[in-house]
């Protein structure tokens, strides 16, 4: 019965049995996978540092996630088509100070997205044929400092998006290499030709058409010829030109003076020309140039001052390297009246007359940096509408009170790097609306009031580089807007209780590299510094220790404290309540100080701390409860501390830890509860670490290839030192499998077991068959009878007839016209009252507890049926598990107890529940068919009125 059914089933647990061992396959002989450990890289905010490596080759195993890739200082000498795996997000490249030569056509092509590329400081001779295929979305190249002669036809055809081209400092010859450069770039702005060997610009052989360029650098060519017979330059803005290290003249031939009519900002610095050609220069962009830069300039300088300052639009004039010593007199600028901003910077000048600026009314900006000045010029003080004036770099010694008592205007003054060694009360008294003061790196002994009263609105003071010994008190108490200030690098030993007194507005101060000791932190000086948000007290004397009243605790907003580098002799301790009060610090750093120990509740008054460094210290052990307060921490830097052991992290709880910087320890073993308790670790650093190169390092190993999360620097260099035989060479290159069973008992084990195996179920199979035959129809009839039993539906037959089809003439002849026909009864039949399109299980099933009993006809036949068994074992947990008399028993035939034996229900219903025989029948057949009808008419219960049958065993 049913041979189509049963072939699908029998290959549906065929098609199981291959899924099974496919799965053991690959549980036992893993896919590998490529892990996040770089073998010469770090990725860091999603670019690829490659820096300094010494590469010769390009590293494959880069993530095609990053965005940035830097390849700087290396040795890679060629860029060739299978250098570059797939990096589809890749925006910027940098090849920078490599020793690359020769690039490949279509080298680039899997950058698909490339936006910058860097080939700065190479060794390229040629641009061949579509040396940057496949770069159809690159926006900027650079590529100066080669050794470029010769450009190929199709070497930018695939740059139609370029806007910034840098290819300076090569050796092109020609104006019709422009050509080749121009010809495929319609949307470039930008084109840095400068130090070349360009010998003339002549447009004609570049185009005829307008160019989108707002910028040409055609500086440092020996340029003997500029002509220009077309309007090309529509949208040029910025044009440089001049070679201050060259002699060649240059002819300037300009067509038309409109050609150059956009151009605001002009560079020609070095240009040597006639004095007409530098006429018919200045002409053609009179009615645009704002900006004018004339350094380096051979031809008469108050010729060129008076020409250019003559131009209508011009306000900003930069006028550097001219050596004009005393050359500056009354009347040098006497045209610049419009000027706004004058930059004579690093012109070895050593005195301007009083009168020199009296034209510039208007002057803004004044920049006298880098000169030979011997104290402040008294012709600055005519310019009352100066905002910025910058007298760096040169020789002052001292400033007075008269010096800048006109410029009340001034928002930015830079005195820097001068020989400046005091200041008084009346230097700055004038200058209220500054807001800049640069006084680093001068003589300064005191400060004399200088800060007491005056700038009111100075919001940065840079005092650093100087030779300060104290600040005394009240010594900044005008600066009630100041933010930053910058102390470090004096020798700054003493504080006094109001030293920072009206600094209420302060953010940030520097102190480091001075002489402070814990005696000046004790004085209560930073009690005043209320919004102070970043203190660095690097390099001085400090020594911590147990006080009443503790440094920083009125410094409740301070994010940043850096104490590193104290230099103290000896073991040193950082008390418990050095850092009470700061409640907000979110930056620590205490870097080499000589620490030997850390309390538990050194960070009680820390709580929303994120980066501590505690490297370079002689620590030796950490307590995990020493991070119990700060569960917010991101960084944590503990190189060179001499730790045995990472244990400390299982039960720190910091499960925020991003970041961890571990090199030059003495711990030797990486254990997987370490890294499991830090789950956001995203870089961990293990650099020269002495590891053990055994069987504890296995899982550290295997993490490290493995994982995908955290990423592992220079995991592939990390050596090992133990044991002797492993000495020097590399931990990734441990073979873990010396730490697995022996593989050949696992072979043998596994092999003799999977023989084993099959021995039972052979021999199983063989003398059991019929047990295991029935134990399946038993397992089939118990799962479907607990999907129905709780089902309570009306009964819709009398009876289910259950029977094989070589018996169907008995049950239509003999038992369908008996109990149908003559009696009554409802039956349900296989052949006519099953619903069609239904599974035959389903059907089964639903026709049993849909009748009130079932009528089982059994036969020799029917014992052999796969279905009958199943219809009769159904029917038969209705009888013994819901304790339902349902079912009866009709033999048509003597069959033996041996055939009945693997049917041990059928035995036990043979021995509990009465049953009819129709071979012995056949005497008096009438009997029979009443006994099947009372048996029709007894209850479902089991303790009801039974059928006393004589029952005949046949032995």
């Amino acid at each position: 019965e049913y041979m189509l059914f049963t072939l699908k089933q029998r290959q549906l647990r065929f098609c199981k049995l291959n899924m099974f061992f496919l799965l053991m396959f690959m549980i036992y002989f893993p896919v590998p996978v490529s892990g996040f450990s770089l073998q010469s890289c770090t990725v860091s905010i999603n670019t690829a540092v490659c820096v300094k490596k010494r590469l010769t080759a390009i590293p494959k195993d880069v993530p095609p996630t990053v965005t940035g890739f830097d390849l700087s200082v290396n040795r890679l000498t060629r860029i060739q088509q299978s250098d570059f795996p797939p990096l589809p997000l890749l925006l910027f490249m940098d090849l920078n100070r490599n020793k690359i030569s020769e690039i490949d056509p279509g080298a680039f092509r899997t950058l698909t997205s490339l936006r910058r590329l860097n080939l700065n400081n190479n060794k390229v001779i040629k641009l061949g044929e579509r040396v940057f295929d496949g770069l159809n979305n690159l926006t900027v190249l650079r590529i100066n400092y080669n050794q470029i002669k010769v450009l190929s036809s199709t070497s930018f055809q695939s740059l139609t998006k370029l806007e910034v081209l840098d290819i300076s400092h090569n050796k092109l010859q020609k104006s019709a290499d422009l050509e080749l450069i121009l010809h495929h770039m319609p949307q470039l702005q930008e084109l840095v030709l400068r130090g070349n060997s360009l010998k003339a610009f002549n447009s004609w052989e570049i185009t005829n058409r307008s160019l989108a360029l707002h910028i040409l650098d055609l500086t440092l060519n020996p340029l003997k010829d500029f002509k220009v017979t077309s309007d090309i330059f529509q949208n040029l803005t910025r044009l440089k030109l001049g070679n201050p290290k060259g002699n060649e003249q240059t002819i300037w031939d300009v067509k038309n003076h409109t050609f150059l009519s956009r151009v605001s900002n002009l560079d020609i610095s070095g240009l040597i020309m006639t004095l007409d050609d530098m006429k018919s220069l200045l002409e053609a962009v009179t009615s645009s140039l704002t900006s004018l830069r004339m350094n380096s300039m051979k031809l008469n300088h108050s010729q060129l001052i008076n020409m250019s300052c003559s131009l209508p639009t011009m306000f900003i004039l930069q006028f550097q390297f001219n050596k004009l010593k005393n050359k500056i007199d009354s009347y040098f600028f006497k045209s610049c009246v419009h000027l706004t901003e004058l930059d004579l910077a690093n012109n070895y000048i050593e005195h301007i007359p009083e009168n020199a600026f009296m034209t510039l009314k208007d002057l803004k900006v004044l920049i006298l940096s880098n000169n030979k000045l011997s104290s402040v010029p008294n012709a600055t003080r005519t310019l009352q509408n100066l905002i910025e004036l910058d007298l760096s770099s040169n020789n002052i010694g001292s400033v007075t009170c008269m010096d800048f008592s006109n410029n009340v205007k001034l928002k930015e003054l830079a005195l820097k790097n001068n020989s400046i060694q005091t200041l008084s009360d009346c230097v700055f008294k004038n200058l209220l609306q500054l807001q800049v003061l640069r006084l680093q790196s001068n003589q300064l002994i005191q400060l004399n009031k200088a800060f007491e009263k005056n700038l009111p609105n100075l919001k940065r003071l840079y005092l650093n580089g100087n030779k300060l010994k104290k600040i005394s008190a009240k010594e900044f108490a005008g600066l009630r807007s100041l933010q930053n200030l910058t102390l470090h690098q004096n020798q700054i030993k003493d504080l006094v209780e109001d030293s920072f007194v009206g600094l209420t507005n302060l953010t940030d101060i520097n102190l480091q590299t001075n002489c402070l000791t814990m005696k000046a932190l004790k004085t209560g000086a930073f009690n005043a510094l209320i919004n102070l948000r970043s203190l660095d007290l690097t390099s001085n004397h400090i020594k911590f220790e147990p006080l009443s009243h503790p440094p920083f605790s009125n410094l409740s907003r301070l994010e940043r404290l850096f104490f590193m580098g104290q230099h103290l002799n000896g073991n040193q301790h950082l008390s418990i309540n050095s850092l009470q009060g700061l409640n907000n610090l979110l930056y620590f750093n205490a870097r080499k100080n000589h620490l030997t120990n850390l309390d538990n509740d050194t960070f009680t008054y820390t709580p929303k701390l994120e980066y501590l460094d505690i490297g370079s210290n002689d620590l030796k052990t950490l307590s995990s409860q020493l991070f119990a307060p700060i569960k917010n921490l991101k960084n944590l830097y503990i190189h060179r501390t001499a730790l045995h052991s990472l244990d400390f992290f299982i039960e720190a709880n910091l499960t925020k830890l991003e970041f961890l910087e571990g090199r030059h320890n003495q711990y030797s073993v990486i254990t997987e509860k370490v890294i499991k308790s830090l789950p956001s670790l995203l870089f961990v650093d293990f650099t020269y670490i002495s590891f053990s190169c055994d069987c504890d390092n296995v899982w550290f190993i295997n993490w490290t290839r493995a994982n995908k999360q955290t990423q592992v620097n220079d995991a592939y260099n990390y050596s090992c030192n133990y044991p002797d035989n492993f000495k020097g060479k590399k931990l990734l290159d441990f073979d873990i499998t010396s730490c697995l069973p022996d593989k050949g008992f696992i072979h043998f084990a596994s092999t003799t077991g999977v023989i084993l195996f099959f021995l039972v179920i052979s021999f199983t199979y063989h003398f059991m068959r019929s047990h295991l035959y029935y134990a399946y129809h038993l397992i089939w009839a118990w799962l479907f009878d607990s999907r129905y039993k709780n089902k309570q539906a009306s009964h819709r037959y009398d009876a289910f007839i259950s029977y094989n089809s070589n018996d169907e003439p008995w049950v239509i002849e003999q038992l369908l016209p008996r109990l149908e026909g003559e009696q009554g009864w409802r039956l349900c039949l296989h052949h006519r009252d099953f619903e069609p399109g239904r599974s035959i299980i389903d059907n089964i099933t639903d026709a049993i507890y849909s009748s009130r009993k079932t009528i089982c006809v059994i036969s020799q036949r029917y014992l052999r049926s796969e279905w009958c068994s199943r219809e009769v074992q159904t029917a038969s947990f209705r009888l013994f598990d819901e304790q339902e008399d349902v079912l009866i028993l009709i033999f048509l035939e003597d069959i033996p107890t041996y055939m009945l034996s693997p049917y041990h229900r059928m035995r036990k219903l043979l021995k509990k529940q009465t049953y009819l025989n129709w071979s012995r029948a056949a005497d008096q057949p009438d009997v029979f068919w009443e006994n099947l009808r009372k048996a029709l008419q007894t209850g479902n219960k089991p303790d009801g009125e039974k059928l006393l049958l004589t029952v005949i065993e046949t032995q």
